[in-house]
């Protein structure tokens, strides 16, 4: 079953947004929030929660000639 991924956005009183990426392992998250940030203007900081640190599940597939 596929993971659920949420990506949670709040604007603060003074109009300052901030994006969480919750269900995604890895620096994915940064790859799918990358144009939103892109459209809001300059990234001021960023916090990497545990899961950018995990390691993603990578699959290979060999086809042989037989």
């Amino acid at each position: 079953m596929a993971k659920r991924r949420e990506i949670k956005f709040t604007i603060d009183d003074n109009g300052e947004v901030s994006i969480q990426v919750k269900g995604v392992d890895g620096p994915e998250c940064e790859r799918i929030t990358r144009e939103i940030e892109v459209a809001l203007g300059i990234v001021q900081s960023r916090e990497h929660t545990s899961e950018f640190y995990k390691q993603v599940e990578q699959t290979e597939t060999v086809e042989t000639e037989d």
